[in-house]
């Protein structure tokens, strides 16, 4: 039987580090390349199509929301399971609305991670048990309280957030500009397209929707808001 191939996508070398030697253990899985930013996640993913992605959410350049995205835009046969701090429910229904099969927070047990990259490889959803809990008495309250579907927030487009996650990491227009290959017009549009979306008319208040939507953390921004 071929082994179940992994793409580890985690931007704190320790950490991975420490995830590649619990999954060596596992004799039907197989770690095949490892990511320190999203950016390179997707790459690595188009180019060797592993079965899992085990993706962290705050990564530098691309964070883990987008990358996934971008990763199931490409290939919906590949199965991506979170491995985050934030159990926060906003981070999880995000990363669950774009495709995501799995999300578990870094304080999980050890041997709960080879288990849940089998079941999302067989299309299983995998979740931490406090998510699990809170995602069912949820359902069960949204179902017996007749509600409707929660709206979805602002749609910006997979530029649109690269390019927000730039500014917010504190990049000027010039340097997003390069970062992304495009024109510095063109960042400049994205911005403005941005504030008009998402009705916020400067760069804090930018950084300030970036950090709240999990796009970027806290402490990735320096600057007092």
């Amino acid at each position: 039987m071929n082994p179940i191939t992994v793409l580890l996508a985690e931007d704190h070398t320790i950490v991975r580090e420490g995830l590649r030697a619990l999954l060596k253990l596992e004799k039907d899985i197989l770690v095949v390349a490892e990511a320190q930013d999203g950016r390179q996640a997707v790459a690595l993913a188009a180019e060797l199509k592993p079965s899992v992605v085990v993706m962290d959410i705050a990564m530098p350049l691309l964070n883990g929301m987008e990358a996934t995205r971008q990763i199931l835009h490409a290939d919906p046969t590949i199965k991506v399971l979170v491995l985050s701090a934030h159990s926060d429910d906003a981070y999880v229904n995000r990363v669950m609305e774009l495709g995501a099969f799995g999300y578990l927070v870094k304080q999980t047990a050890a041997h709960a991670l080879p288990e849940a990259i089998r079941r999302v490889h067989l299309g299983k959803k995998c979740f931490s048990p406090n998510i699990s809990l809170r995602r069912k008495e949820r359902a069960l309250k949204a179902k017996a309280r007749g509600d409707l579907p929660p709206q979805k927030v602002a749609q910006i487009s997979s530029r649109e957030t690269e390019v927000l996650q730039l500014i917010a990491e504190g990049k000027a227009n010039k340097q997003a500009a390069e970062e992304l290959k495009i024109s510095v017009k063109t960042v400049e549009k994205h911005r403005q397209s941005l504030m008009d979306k998402l009705n916020i008319h400067d760069t804090a208040g930018l950084t300030r929707y970036a950090i709240a939507t999990g796009i970027i953390e806290s402490s990735v921004q320096g600057t007092t808001l």
